[in-house]
């Protein structure tokens, strides 16, 4: 396995070799205890080389990010079924081989652009007036028509 040795300058005592803290008072200073007062850390870093993207087993369908929800086949409290495609993404045959994920693959059906690409990118996030201001996505006046709200992004923005 190959490694990387290297000395550097220490992180806790900026190289001096004493530290002081918030107890060590006017004129005082204790030797570090990271660097046993050298100044150095000596860092060895083992890795592995890197051949390529392996499998992750058990995978079936990827998505660029999770806004807080349980993802996952099964029925809901209501009764209603769910499959993974119902979460969005894309098959994990596709994204393995370096596919990009397709139009409409974000989580539509449980939350609105703005709650979406706050963590998938915040440069596609809209600034709609009609968005809340502050308080949480799903007590927004649109969100129970949010398919309106992906559609005036889908014009505007994922053209």
């Amino acid at each position: 396995m190959p490694k990387i040795e290297y000395d550097c300058e220490c992180d806790s005592c900026g190289g001096t070799g004493l530290y002081k803290g918030f107890a060590e008072g006017e004129g005082s200073a204790v030797v570090c205890h990271d660097c046993k007062g050298t100044g150095k850390q000596h860092i060895k870093y083992e890795y592995k080389n890197f051949e390529g993207k392996k499998d992750k087993k058990g995978v079936k369908r990827v998505f660029l990010t999770n806004c807080g929800f349980g993802i996952g086949e099964g029925t809901t409290r209501e009764g209603q079924k769910l499959v993974l495609e119902d979460f969005g993404g894309m098959p994990y045959a596709d994204w393995k081989e370096g596919k990009r994920f397709p139009k409409k693959h974000e989580m539509r059906k449980f939350a609105c652009p703005a709650w979406y690409y706050q963590s998938a990118d915040s440069d596609k996030k809209p600034d709609w007036k009609e968005c809340i201001v502050c308080g949480s996505f799903s007590s927004c006046k649109m969100f129970t028509e949010k398919d309106k709200c992906w559609d005036k992004w889908d014009k505007e923005v994922g053209k």
